[in-house]
């Protein structure tokens, strides 16, 4: 992940594209650079990026690696790679959404402060099927890290779903906010829950 106030990259390093995916919640913003995905937005969520923080459009990248397969080496520095994250992200979320898929392989390097990579990074190891709070998580990125702090920084959260903030929850079980609206993440929760457990649910 990529500390905010980090030093100035070349600008081929810090080039990035998106695309759209149509998803079972809506319609998903992803970006990539050519060597990590660095964002996952809903377009009508709160902190939707700026457009430097998309980039140029891919709009379908399993067309333009086919296009482009035999000319990659003259492609836009970082394009045909960042081209092929987007394929694999739209891939993954599209096993995620049919339940084949429980965690994702692609490298994340989302732009944050240090206390939001921390953050991001311990949401990473909340697996599907399981929740945390704030407090919880206050408590295991270090001494003094105050709940609310916490919640500003899983509300910051740039990459969806593949950070899971939708498993953070109030200490009361309560469905706090989430920048993509509460009812999507009840949805994401319930897709997640483990199947013994909604069949014991459902009988």
């Amino acid at each position: 992940m990529t500390k905010a106030t980090d030093s100035p990259q070349p600008p081929e390093a810090l080039a990035r594209w998106y695309t759209r995916y149509a998803s079972p919640v809506g319609t998903l913003y992803i970006a990539a650079r050519a060597d990590a995905v660095v964002g996952i937005w809903y377009e009508d969520q709160a902190h939707f990026p700026l457009p430097h923080e998309l980039g140029g459009l891919i709009e379908n990248p399993d067309a333009y690696l086919r296009d482009h397969s035999a000319t990659e080496g003259e492609e836009p520095a970082g394009e045909y790679a960042a081209a092929r994250l987007l394929s694999r992200a739209a891939a993954e979320l599209s096993e995620y959404f049919e339940r084949k898929r429980t965690s994702f392989t692609l490298p994340l390097d989302p732009e944050g402060t240090d206390f939001q990579l921390i953050v991001w990074e311990h949401l990473k190891t909340v697996p599907a099927g399981y929740t945390t709070t704030y407090g919880e998580i206050s408590r295991a990125v270090g001494p003094g890290a105050p709940a609310q702090a916490v919640g500003q920084a899983v509300g910051r959260n740039k990459v969806s779903i593949m950070i899971p903030c939708h498993r953070v929850i109030g200490a009361d079980g309560s469905l706090t906010g989430y920048a993509g609206g509460v009812e999507r993440k009840q949805f994401l929760l319930d897709l997640e829950e483990p199947e013994e457990v909604r069949e014991a649910r459902l009988f």
